[in-house]
């Protein structure tokens, strides 16, 4: 196991009907666990209040992962993570057709700060945590912290390139994933 939880965050999520956003709720990092799953994959995005436009990057792999999200929820808890406030998060929600996707608002909390998804600035970066709880608490256990390592000569930094379905698929072909493209 790792690190207890800094503390029970509170995020805000959005109440939606099939078209709009109805209203706001507060849900706990303690609610975000089902009752028969132990484990909790958490991804922040870079969509910071102040950030004009969503990765491009972010927004490729969000894509995938909405096809992927109700597999993965079968065996895990699984959840998706911005700094904007919610209302924001849900018009992009919207443009991107993402209805498989459990999306927050952490706003009003330092969990960004707290797990490597903002620096001391305020840029967001994007991340892939897990929790696990058991009957003693609640346990960081594993970060995507490819971010944080130098690349090598020649090599473009890597993030959270294992969830990323396209990069995986360009790193197998002979010209690799190139340069001049946006998601």
């Amino acid at each position: 196991m790792g690190g207890e939880l800094k503390e029970d965050y509170s995020f805000v999520q959005g109440l939606e009907s099939l078209d709009e956003l109805t209203s706001e709720k507060q849900i706990r990092f303690s609610e975000l666990f089902s009752k028969n799953k132990t484990t909790l994959a958490i991804y922040s995005f870079i969509y910071g209040p102040y950030t004009e436009k969503v990765c491009p990057s972010c927004t490729s792999i969000l894509d995938g992962l909405n096809g992927s999200a109700l597999h993965i929820e079968q065996r895990i808890n699984f959840v998706v993570v911005a700094k904007s406030p919610i209302q924001r998060i849900r018009e992009w929600v919207k443009i991107r057709g993402w209805n498989n996707l459990y999306m927050l608002s952490s706003e009003n909390n330092t969990y960004n700060i707290d797990y490597f998804a903002e620096a001391g600035d305020g840029s967001q970066m994007p991340i892939l945590n897990i929790f696990s709880k058991n009957d003693g608490g609640i346990y960081h256990t594993y970060s995507a912290e490819l971010l944080y390592v130098p690349s090598e000569e020649g090599q473009d930094p890597r993030r959270v390139d294992s969830l990323w379905p396209l990069w995986n698929m360009f790193d197998l072909i002979p010209e690799g994933h190139g340069k001049d493209w946006n998601p």
